[in-house]
């Protein structure tokens, strides 16, 4: 998202150097680049001027301390004021979701049609359920969509959410009402109401919408945006606002555009908090929202927090405690090991998915390395895996030739790809055997090369 504005941002931290004070004219230039990256990324006008000015007010006489240089202390009140424009200077509990209410605490989700409503409902059940230990009901009162109930049951039948039915010929305000009713009868934390969208604003529908919220009276009135749709976001954003009594927003598609203006655009036209953000099509692609670390990630200092966050909810403790045990008693690492190391893998993201969240110096490396290319060789990888038996992932010492072409066959790659994958486990065997003589700094060594694609 806006690599643009990264990429513009590191080449002038690189030009500006060696001055004790940022002053309005080493800070010039930079700001020039700011300017043009954020409209280039479809950020509103409105919204980049008063960026601009606050960047320009709080480092103008500020002192350049240390090690760093006028470049970096500028990208330093960047990464302040660009938090603060996505909701930084509401404090951490803006982007919360409330829950002090009587059970159960009604969602309201709103938006244009497209948007990605439907699917973020189930994410949000899915988060609200594994995150927040809540027993979540859902339900469609979009009555004019063909299979948008049936999507929506989908979904939450996905995530293991519950589900209340209704019927294309029934009133929204009476679908809404009676799910109210069962989810107080049933005993539910949170009721999510997905209500119709249009492919544009018309009367009716926010008729219809301000119809649903007087009945209701959700705690959460969550607008949902497309981050791709620029400046039309804006424009949306601003009559839903207008319309609604929003308390938050919802940014899909993150992950698609390079772009992705409408992140900071949205919070600054309706002044409420981004409280959610949809960084993968998968189903537990969603995110709370943190200014503090979108802005790192704009400026290409990275999301560690995530990457950790990630690491915590992909990797099995168990599994992986498991193997510590098994090799420091003396056992060998196997390829079923090794498969159990893909699928953790896979689970954080896979490769992209974690490069994207490192820092840009590390993304930039890694760039040399084609990470389509890398994936789907992690995927034949586990399909060569799978296509042997037991008793040859237990013991690899067994595939001779005759086997690896068995198991080519079996995969649908040449017998060459299995002699690649032998190879690269066989540098992973003998990590893992470093590790258990506790030579950690060899093995982070040998680790060099190992990556799919690395050159």
């Amino acid at each position: 998202m806006l690599d643009n504005l990264t990429q513009r941002l590191a080449k002038v931290v690189k030009t500006m150097r060696g001055e004790a004070r940022l002053t309005e004219s080493n800070t010039a230039d930079m700001l020039r680049e700011v300017r043009l990256a954020l409209l280039e990324a479809d950020v509103a006008l409105p919204a980049v001027r008063e960026f601009i000015a606050r960047v320009k007010e709080k480092a103008v006489g500020e002192e350049v301390i240390g090690s760093l240089t006028p470049g970096q202390a500028l990208v330093g009140v960047v990464q302040r004021e660009l938090a603060s424009l996505m909701g930084g200077d509401l404090g951490p509990e803006a982007s919360q979701l409330n829950f002090a209410t009587q059970p159960p605490a009604i969602i309201l989700m709103a938006g244009l049609q497209g948007a990605g409503k439907t699917t973020t409902v189930g994410k949000l059940a899915k988060f609200l359920k594994e995150q927040k230990k809540k027993k979540v009901l859902t339900v469609s009162a979009d009555v004019y969509r063909p299979a948008a109930i049936g999507q929506l049951q989908t979904v939450t039948a996905q995530v293991g959410a519950d589900f209340f039915p209704s019927q294309p010929t029934d009133k929204p305000v009476d679908i809404a009402l009676a799910a109210l009713d069962y989810a107080k009868k049933h005993y539910h934390d949170v009721l999510i109401v997905d209500t119709a969208g249009r492919l544009g604003i018309d009367e009716a529908m926010m008729q219809e919408i301000a119809a649903l919220h007087g009945a209701l009276k959700p705690i959460e009135t969550l607008f949902v945006v497309d981050a791709m749709l620029g400046q039309d976001a804006i424009n949306t954003a601003k009559a839903f606002n207008d319309a609604l009594p929003l308390t938050g927003i919802v940014l899909t598609k993150l992950d698609g555009d390079a772009r992705g203006g409408a992140a900071l655009s949205v919070r600054h036209i309706t002044g409420k908090p981004v409280k959610f953000a949809g960084v993968a099509e998968k189903l537990d692609g969603l995110e709370p929202f943190d200014p503090n670390r979108m802005a790192n990630r704009i400026l290409g200092m990275g999301d560690i927090l995530a990457l950790v966050e990630e690491a915590r909810k992909g990797v099995d403790v168990e599994a992986a405690k498991g193997l510590a045990d098994k090799i420091k008693g003396g056992g060998k690492f196997d390829l079923n090991d090794f498969k159990s190391q893909i699928s953790q893998m896979k689970k954080m993201g896979g490769l992209s998915g974690l490069i994207d969240k490192l820092p840009a110096q590390f993304q930039q490396a890694a760039g040399n390395a084609d990470m389509d290319q890398a994936e789907k060789q992690v995927r034949r990888m586990e399909g060569i895996i799978n296509s042997m038996t037991p008793q040859e992932r237990a013991k690899p010492e067994l595939i001779k030739a005759s086997r690896k072409r068995r198991i080519a066959a079996g995969a649908g790659v040449q017998v060459q790809e299995v002699n690649r994958m032998l190879a690269q486990f066989e540098q992973m065997q003998s990590m893992m055997k470093k590790l258990k003589g506790g030579g950690m700094m060899k093995m982070m060594r040998s680790m060099k090369g190992m990556m799919p694609g690395a050159r």
